[in-house]
């Protein structure tokens, strides 16, 4: 009987299932090898594609006659500083004494990329191979992942989109580059006064330099508009309210020209106008008294994309520090696998949360957390965890949401990642709280057919809020049983209220990605974000990247206090040269269907045939167009590039 290969991609990961197997072996170079299994790893990627010229010499000097490049076949080759890692993982899948190999690299497209790429490299040698799919790296969910373990075949559809993902970064990335620098690079040099610029195109990355350049620009054209609220101040015994003026039907200016907004007038003059009318008056009827009750759900559990926009906005650190810090834990076997779109979990999760929690208590040894676990043991919260809005197994693809394992090993740990576990551990016991409850109290005064509103919310029940410590604070409540329809209070007095609209807020590093995950639309309520959701622009395991790119190759700008993204003056005038000859780079619809694309790849809904179909004729009428065109596009963007340069000289 032949001996087994593992495969990872860490040593740290190839030492666990070791020691959780309990094989006897030796650590060799490169391996650990024992009587019936052998670990090994790799070093992230090992295998790249190839360069054009690797193709044809000829292809290393960039010419518009040679494109569209187009392989047939595609060359890959191994990475030169972890060549020797290569030649080990190699020389072992080739063993004579190997019979099978476990894929154990992450679970998810960019693993499974990462082994396969390994794998034909090493001449796709005849064994059995199975692939190893798990959510956590704890004991209890390796041993389940090695004993499930699918053949690698089941998938090949996987494999299919990451291949297709690769192919269709680089066919857009080599030939836009290259077509879009030959033609038009030498007049953006001379607006930039660089001598040598390169027009670096990509399919997710320049989708993102357009949402960026976008937002500024809605930015700089904001004009600032004045409007003028009117407030009054009516006594109720020693208290005052403070209501604001509204129009409704019954109102002189309902349907006004001279309205901004129902609640505004455009300028001061209306404004006083109605204060002086209404000052003759010494007291106000209450034509309207509602009380109603609120209730507020726990948010839904984390994915990527919404705890890097939370560690942005909470720790102000970057998307690449979050995604960074979560795959520790995740190594540490403390939280799940992070690279997941899902903020729900499977049902087979849900009904086996006990373990969860119960670790939870166990090991965590902030009483803190022990009090919150006991409260919900204590009230049998958890009980019916599968049939809330939190458990959905239509809404996972790969994995589940961010949640702890309940193991906890904290040597080793920052205090950052320590807060940044903590945000996991509190966001995801609070879904078995309560909701927040809420008193809601709208009042109407009438005052001359003129109407002013009253609305107080308080809290009356802090719920979930306890454990995320938000909105904790304890109000007053209005009391109105002295409020009753008809009832008459006494005027005070009536001041305006001058306020300006507010040019829309820029993006920060962890706010595009919510964006991106929402094909270029920042929206910032979490429930409606979940109910619109569809095909974002590029990965959960991507887009930390791109944005971390396109700041080293100087094209946006990343405040390191406040993580606010602007464009850089190159970084706009890249942007005019692409709007200007291939438009639809920018669309994060179009970008976010090519991702949806790959996804119906993964699922068979569509052959890998037909997707590189599309691809290669999208790439060839581009082209083809940019090159039939590239005169009227030029004087196009020579305008552009001078416009953009004197808003910077101006600025």
């Amino acid at each position: 009987m032949g001996k087994a290969l593992f495969v990872m991609e860490k040593p740290s990961v190839a030492m666990d299932y070791y020691n959780i197997l309990k094989i006897e072996g030796r650590r060799q170079d490169g391996y650990i090898e024992g009587d019936k299994a052998i670990f090994t790893w790799c070093v992230g990627h090992m295998v790249t594609m190839s360069y054009p010229e690797k193709y044809d010499e000829k292809l290393k000097f960039w010419n518009l006659e040679q494109l569209p490049f187009l392989p047939k076949e595609y060359l890959y080759e191994v990475i030169p500083s972890v060549s020797k890692q290569f030649e080990i993982v190699k020389g072992l899948l080739n063993r004579e004494d190997v019979d099978k190999v476990y894929v154990c690299t992450d679970s998810g497209r960019e693993g499974e990329y990462i082994y396969r790429l390994v794998d034909h490299m090493a001449g796709n040698p005849k064994k059995e191979k199975f692939r190893v799919w798990i959510d956590s790296q704890t004991e209890e969910e390796i041993k389940r992942g090695i004993k499930e373990a699918k053949p690698l075949e089941y998938y090949d559809s996987l494999g299919s989109s990451a291949y297709l993902r690769a192919k269709e970064d680089y066919l857009l990335g080599i030939n836009f580059s290259r077509l879009l620098t030959l033609i038009y690079a030498r007049n953006l040099g001379t607006v930039l006064k660089e001598d040598r610029v390169v027009i670096a195109v990509g399919r997710v990355m320049t989708c993102v330099l357009a949402m960026v350049v976008d937002k500024e620009r809605e930015i700089r054209e904001f004009v600032k508009t004045p409007f003028f609220k009117v407030n009054s101040n009516f006594l109720l015994n020693d208290a005052e309210l403070n209501l604001e003026w509204k129009v409704y039907e019954g109102s002189t200016y309902f349907n006004s020209p001279f309205l901004y907004n129902e609640t505004g007038f455009k300028e001061r003059k209306t404004a006083e106008e109605l204060i002086n009318r209404l000052n003759s008056f010494e007291e106000g009827e209450i034509v309207e008294v509602k009380k109603t009750k609120e209730t507020k759900n726990p948010p839904l559990l984390f994915n990527l994309a919404e705890l890097q926009n939370e560690c942005t906005k909470k720790f102000k650190i970057s998307p690449d520090e979050t995604l960074g810090i979560a795959q520790k834990l995740y190594e540490k076997k403390m939280l799940t696998y992070p690279r997941t779109d899902a903020r729900v979990l499977s049902k087979a999760v849900a009904k086996d949360i006990g373990k969860n929690l119960s670790a939870l208590y166990k090991n965590h040894p902030e009483t803190w957390c022990k009090e919150y676990l006991k409260k919900i043991s204590e009230n049998k919260w958890s009980q019916n965890l599968v049939k809330s809005k939190y458990v959905d197994d239509s809404k996972i693809t790969d994995h589940y949401a961010i949640i702890p394992t309940g193991e906890y090993n904290a040597s080793g740990l920052t205090s950052l990642e320590q807060e940044v576990y903590e945000l996991v551990i509190r966001r995801f016991l609070s879904i078995f709280f309560p909701p927040a409850k809420y008193n809601k109290t709208n009042l109407t005064v009438e005052v001359d057919r003129e109407r002013f509103n009253f609305t107080k919310k308080i809290l009356v029940e802090k719920g979930y809020l306890e454990i995320l410590g938000k909105e904790s604070q304890e109000e007053k409540e209005l009391d109105i049983t002295q409020l009753k329809k008809g009832k008459k209070l006494p005027l005070k007095d009536l001041n305006i209220k001058e306020g300006e609209t507010t040019p829309p807020k820029r993006y920060t590093t962890g706010s595009i990605i919510i964006a991106m995950e929402n094909a270029g639309k920042l929206i910032e309520d979490d429930e409606l974000r979940e109910q619109i959701k569809g095909s974002g622009i590029g990965t959960s395991a991507t887009r930390a990247e791109i944005i971390k790119k396109l700041i080293r190759i100087e094209y946006l700008t990343s405040n390191n206090k406040t993580q606010i993204l602007t464009p850089t003056k190159k970084g706009e005038m890249i942007y005019e040269v692409i709007k200007a000859s291939i438009p639809s780079l920018l669309n994060p619809t179009l970008t976010a269907s090519w991702e949806k694309g790959l996804g119906m790849v993964y699922s068979k809904e569509i052959a890998a045939d037909e997707f590189m179909e599309k691809l290669e004729k999208y790439t060839e009428n581009n082209i083809s167009k940019v090159i039939q065109y590239r005169n009227n596009i030029l004087y196009k963007i020579n305008t552009n590039l001078l416009r953009v340069k004197k808003c910077y000289e101006n600025n």
